[in-house]
């Protein structure tokens, strides 16, 4: 059985589910599946067999990893409702990982992260050598291509469990006695779904 600490980081922020199960260095197991509905369904079984294919059980794992986007906004509140429970049920730390931080892992910083927002938009970091890193933002893409600097994105990362697995394990390391903060979700743009136009019907005493 390894000895290093087991991370099993996972990610449903965009058309896939993907997981990934990193011991000290290495990555043991690993799944993706492109999908672009049924995350829900699927993530819970997906992360079984993770567990399954390094002969591993869910108390040997030492934290969970879990992107919280940007990105689809029912996809990033199903992978984070289910890190806090699984964290919760087993005892270990949740930790949070930005896709935006994932894309970047291997880039000489500083560096511009961009990914893909859809209707002529990115969502955009710039991401400093010292830390210090800018808040993530949408911006267009016109904005975006006449910044100057390295870049990495918008779609350079198509599994981003893996590099989520290794962020996390490198924050639970430097942690210490530090609380480690619940993921929450990083939404940058709204919702897509609006409320009704028509009024509320009226209920009758």
């Amino acid at each position: 059985m390894p000895r290093d600490p087991l991370i099993l980081a996972f990610d449903t922020s965009a058309a896939h589910c993907a997981a990934a199960l990193l011991s000290g260095d290495r990555i043991i197991a690993s799944r993706f599946e492109p999908m672009a509905r049924g995350q829900a369904e699927r993530l819970i079984p997906l992360l079984e067999k993770v567990v399954a294919d390094a002969g591993l059980s869910w108390r040997d794992l030492a934290a969970i990893g879990v992107g919280i986007g940007p990105g689809n906004f029912t996809g990033i509140r199903i992978s984070v409702a289910a890190a806090r429970g699984l964290a919760l049920s087993l005892g270990v730390p949740a930790i949070g990982v930005s896709s935006l931080d994932a894309q970047a892992i291997d880039a000489k910083r500083p560096v511009w992260s961009l990914i893909d927002a859809r209707r002529d938009h990115v969502y955009a970091q710039y991401l400093r050598a010292g830390g210090d890193d800018e808040a993530p933002a949408l911006m267009s893409a016109r904005e975006a291509a006449a910044w100057k600097g390295a870049r990495v994105g918008p779609d350079a990362l198509s599994d981003p469990a893996p590099a989520i697995a290794r962020i996390a394990a490198a924050r639970l390391a430097t942690a210490g006695q530090t609380s480690i903060p619940r993921p929450a979700p990083l939404y940058i743009r709204a919702a897509d779904a609006a409320p009704p136009r028509d009024p509320a019907p009226l209920i009758l005493p």
